[in-house]
């Protein structure tokens, strides 16, 4: 599918796009042309009109035990221990009841993208995966999550050493990453905090901004340029190949399109995010989070259980 990206990107056409976090199912449309069974909204650039119907949200979680999740976290241990990581995003499934359709979740969620892939799953992520305008390219890793009722919590998740090494090291290998297509790369912006509304309260996200300067005839490598960054390092970890080896035998299944990107590229400007958030066909939320050598288990639980909510409000 590279090529054909880097064809449509030479001509200045207008695409979208979604990749799987393994990359074996990525697909492209060229944006006239996209499946009616994709529905998406880029920060304003949609192809749906909205019918809003401020509905209220009902969801129940049943998220596996604690004792699961430290198997799973234990054994993600090992390999910090192996030295094969320093930082591994361990991720799980929830089955959750939920009064909403998938399409009215799409319809109605509060959140900077949304995307609804029929019989597959909706999203509603936070996280750019990275834009491009004006000859640069831009990357806003997000890494650290606190409850954002407690009282201080901008100042606590700021302070705590742990969420401190997990942000260096996703910066860093953002920044390497973005090194590979661009030059001048730089961090602007380091650990800056935001809050989003759920219907459970508000939720604290810590997040930083890197640039890179793209060469003049990016457009005509768009497909090599995303791919080249893929998987996105912050729901993966580093370093990345190590790492997702042992993602896929401590999860022992593909993500899917869970934690893979979607974007839109009209010719010089590009616009994408990371599948978070997200609630498969089967109604399972899956989330997670980023697991180092500091990583306490009850709080990587809780904060697992935590990111299970729907923002409509």
């Amino acid at each position: 599918m590279k090529d054909r990206l880097n064809q449509w990107g030479a001509e200045k056409r207008a695409f979208v796009f979604l990749i799987d976090f393994e990359c074996q199912q990525p697909k492209a449309w060229l944006v006239d042309e996209c499946s009616k069974e994709l529905q998406y909204n880029f920060q304003g650039f949609s192809n749906h009109e909205y019918q809003k119907n401020r509905c209220a949200v009902e969801l129940n979680k049943f998220p596996i035990s604690i004792e699961e999740y430290a198997n799973k976290f234990n054994q993600v241990k090992q390999y910090l221990n192996y030295g094969d990581s320093f930082l591994i995003n361990l991720t799980c499934s929830t089955p959750i009841e939920l009064n909403l359709t998938h399409q009215d979740i799409f319809e109605n969620v509060n959140s900077k993208y949304a995307v609804w892939y029929k019989n597959h799953f909706v999203s509603f992520s936070p996280e750019t995966f990275i834009q491009i305008k004006n000859q640069k390219i831009y990357s806003f890793p997000m890494k650290g999550t606190i409850d954002g009722s407690i009282p201080g919590a901008q100042n606590i998740i700021l302070c705590d050493e742990k969420e401190q090494a997990e942000h260096a090291t996703i910066v860093d290998l953002i920044r390497n990453d973005l090194s590979k297509v661009s030059h001048d790369v730089k961090v602007n912006r380091y650990r800056y905090y935001e809050e989003v509304q759920t219907q459970y309260g508000i939720i604290g996200q810590v997040s930083s901004e890197i640039s890179g300067t793209l060469y003049a005839d990016f457009n005509a490598h768009i497909g090599d340029i995303i791919f080249s960054l893929l998987p996105a390092g912050s729901v993966s970890g580093a370093p990345k190949n190590k790492t997702i080896q042992a993602i896929r035998q401590v999860e022992n299944a593909d993500r899917g399109y869970y934690t893979g990107v979607a974007g839109y590229f009209d010719g010089t400007t590009l616009d994408s995010c990371v599948l978070i958030r997200y609630i498969d066909d089967e109604n399972n939320f899956r989330s997670g989070g980023g697991i180092t050598f500091q990583s306490d288990v009850m709080k990587e639980y809780q904060e697992m259980i935590d990111k299970i909510y729907v923002p409509i409000y």
